[in-house]
């Protein structure tokens, strides 16, 4: 079985999926395969829609939503079911999705300064419904895409709900737009788990700040209630406790590393050299810089990994980038030998990564 879309980013990761079809009930096995037979129809286009122009934008400050019903077809993006300031509809899924993409804008723009995913304004585009039975959602270099789980299986074979029920689901797939526009990391091994990382950073703090939790209050969980009451899991992913977010019949356990010691050095072939999986380091990282800080995590990790991911990181950047690169940034904007600074050396190293001082490598700043 090949992997699932190298290039176009999915928040439920090929070893998941390849557990299920290994191990699932006959109806679980066949569900699993629409999932990646249409995930396998994306491949190559996200660059193809790269290239194309930007269709909307709005002054600064201002959000551009537009949500799109695909009817349960292929066919990108449907029929448009909402527009920016459009009545609440009576369709759950569409008002995740605009409330999602809202939020999603508003952590970036309130806290960061920056007008939408490519700080010029271009309008949130997002798709219900799409498929039949498809257990995913990805952003595929244009838009949001958002499957409806399997809920037409019998309801003890169930095991993902719909994809726009979780709100850092929807700020992680958006925050690979956000990656496309700045450091444009790779989607292979290191770099492709830092664009992963990056996302399940910045995907947790649009929920955080949302229900206005501190970083001790925080569940640090990725794709909390995603899963169905028969699933032996909290989430698909632990900032907080990598390796521990499901174990499961089906699922199997979750693989991911929290420390160095334990980085899998897998192939390109197998989860693009394991960005699903490695990604779990960074995010352990991450986890330990806005405990030690305390607060409110997009206050001062957040600012500090934006800032890195907007300005410093190329695409190539490894984990050994990514620390030297947050360290260098904590000392610029809170002060050298300050506090934020040491708690991202203190994060870094609890990881097994010793962050270094970087002479020079400004990075491209501002645009």
């Amino acid at each position: 079985m090949t992997d699932v879309i190298p290039g176009t980013q999915c928040i439920v990761p090929p070893h998941v999926l390849r557990e299920i079809a290994s191990r699932g009930s006959p109806r679980q096995r066949d569900w699993i395969w629409r999932t990646i037979a249409l995930s396998e129809q994306m491949r190559g286009q996200r660059a193809a829609l790269q290239r194309g122009a930007v269709l909307a934008a709005s002054p600064p400050g201002q959000k551009e939503r537009v949500i799109y019903d695909a009817g349960s077809s292929y066919d990108l993006p449907g029929a448009v079911i909402r527009n920016e300031g459009g009545p609440v509809s009576p369709d759950v899924a569409v008002n995740e999705a605009y409330d999602g993409s809202g939020h999603t804008y508003d952590l970036y723009w309130r806290v960061f300064e920056r007008h939408s995913i490519d700080d010029r304004g271009v309008a949130l585009y997002s798709t219900v419904h799409y498929g039949q039975g498809y257990d995913n959602a990805f952003w595929n270099g244009r838009q949001m895409v958002y499957g409806d789980g399997d809920a037409d299986l019998p309801e003890n074979e169930r095991l993902f709900n719909r994809f726009t029920i979780c709100l850092e689901i929807i700020g992680h797939e958006l925050t690979h737009g956000v990656t496309q526009y700045e450091a444009d990391l790779a989607y292979r091994s290191q770099p492709g788990a830092l664009n992963e990382s990056f996302s399940d950073v910045l995907g947790v703090l649009v929920k955080q700040r949302v229900l206005g939790q501190t970083a001790l209050q925080a569940s640090w969980l990725m794709g909390e209630g995603l899963f169905t009451s028969n699933v032996n899991g909290v989430a698909i992913r632990s900032l907080k406790e990598p390796g521990t977010a499901y174990n499961d019949p089906v699922l199997g356990k979750d693989p991911q590393p929290g420390h160095m010691d334990q980085y899998q050095n897998l192939p390109l072939w197998n989860d693009n050299g394991g960005v699903h999986i490695n990604s779990g380091i960074p995010n352990h990282a991450f986890y330990f810089v806005a405990m030690d800080l305390g607060g409110q995590a997009w206050e001062k990790a957040g600012q500090i990994w934006y800032v890195t991911l907007r300005d410093r990181l190329r695409s190539t950047s490894d984990f050994q980038d990514a620390a030297n690169k947050t360290y260098q940034v904590a000392g610029e904007l809170y002060g050298n030998g300050s506090l934020e600074q040491q708690a991202v050396r203190n994060g870094w190293s609890k990881v097994g990564i010793t962050a270094a001082e970087v002479k020079g490598g400004a990075g491209k700043g501002r645009k």
